[in-house]
């Protein structure tokens, strides 16, 4: 099918392309940008007056449920709601049930993917045997079977000398490690941001050394083995300039942020309200007003909807018995955009943090 989008904005962030122009697809695939091809000759065309055009959205966290979990949410609807809400590619972390710690998993998963023919599915592979922070994953014949990068997991503790050994390992083969940096004895059970506010409700906390500990650890581990590590949703002011410092040094980090915390900060959990518990917690304006300018100034590379439904039982509990998780797949634009706006980033540079990697 031959298609003509007419008078749009077009926007691509990884072209520095913002212009108004006519765009010109064959089988879902761009031919031309302006004038159209030699014999062009469309079967439908679109006036986008007023509308912006652009790629689209790339999610870097969203935990379909699937294998496992299937109660909560199931492929086919995180696919319907993924490209609801323009994202057309996405990537799953390995904490499903069982997690994807075999190529069987991951290909099953990818073929399920396909025959829904909804968005593009790239998977994460578990850094270690069951997620158990003991024993690494045969990561090559992950590789093989679709796997993106390597992910311990939201809070998964695995031992120092066998993360050492995963980024040796992944290093060799030119693999990435995700990693989500928080030191489990500092962060152990706590469930909000350790603050006043946590004081004042009764709440355990969560310091911010959780995260700063955890990053030193990771640079170091960087430092010694080169491996690339991508860190995962970080949530503190503390943690971006250590980050700030690692992008300066050379290291080869990069790093995203959940949609949810460039709005929200710890007094939004009001009187234990469940469904602002999430995982990092929200922090205080300090670190929100933190993130904000950091995904502004590019030291943080993606904004992700961290989509983790959560089914209403392990929802409506005190909070600190209810599961962490919210559900973000269609919100990752609105929200983004919404910072844009407050925040007076331009369209281009907005629609970058979620739509280049």
């Amino acid at each position: 099918m031959r298609l003509t989008i007419q008078n749009g904005r077009l926007i691509d962030p990884s072209a520095g392309l913002d212009q108004q122009a006519s765009l010109h697809l064959q089988d879902g695939r761009v031919l031309a940008i302006g004038e159209a091809p030699a014999g062009f000759v469309a079967d439908q065309m679109v006036d986008a007056t007023g509308l912006v055009v652009a790629p689209g959205l790339v999610d870097l966290a969203a935990r379909l449920r699937e294998p496992g979990f299937e109660y909560r949410a199931t492929l086919e609807s995180e696919m319907q709601a993924a490209l609801a809400g323009g994202v057309t590619s996405l990537s799953c972390p390995p904490d499903t049930d069982p997690p994807l710690d075999e190529p069987g998993l991951v290909e099953m998963l990818k073929h399920r993917a396909r025959g829904l023919d909804g968005a593009r599915l790239f998977p994460l592979g578990a850094l270690t045997v069951g997620l158990k922070g003991e024993v690494i994953t045969e990561m090559a014949e992950l590789a093989e079977a679709g796997c993106i990068g390597f992910s311990a997991g939201a809070e998964v503790s695995v031992d120092t000398q066998t993360l050492l050994r995963a980024m040796q390992y992944a290093k060799t083969f030119g693999f990435t490690v995700w990693l989500q940096p928080q030191d489990p004895q500092l962060a152990r059970g706590g469930v909000a941001h350790g603050g006043p506010v946590a004081g004042r409700l009764g709440l355990p906390g969560v310091p911010v050394i959780a995260e700063t500990v955890a990053l030193h650890t990771v640079f170091e581990l960087v430092r010694a083995t080169g491996c690339r590590v991508h860190l995962c949703r970080l949530s503190s002011a503390a943690g971006i300039e250590l980050v700030r410092r690692a992008k300066a040094e050379g290291l080869p980090v990069s790093c995203d942020i959940a949609v949810h915390h460039l709005h929200l900060i710890d007094v939004d959990i009001g009187w234990f309200d469940s469904h602002y518990r999430v995982h990092p917690p929200f922090r205080t304006q300090r670190d929100r007003d933190a993130i904000r300018a950091a995904v502004a100034d590019g030291t943080i590379d993606a904004i992700c909807s961290d989509h983790t439904p959560v089914d209403d039982d392990a929802k409506l509990l005190p909070f600190s018995e209810a599961e962490p998780g919210v559900t973000g797949l269609e919100l990752l634009l609105p929200l983004t955009l919404k910072w844009a706006q407050e925040a007076d980033v331009p369209l281009a540079s907005a629609l970058a943090r979620i739509s280049m990697w």
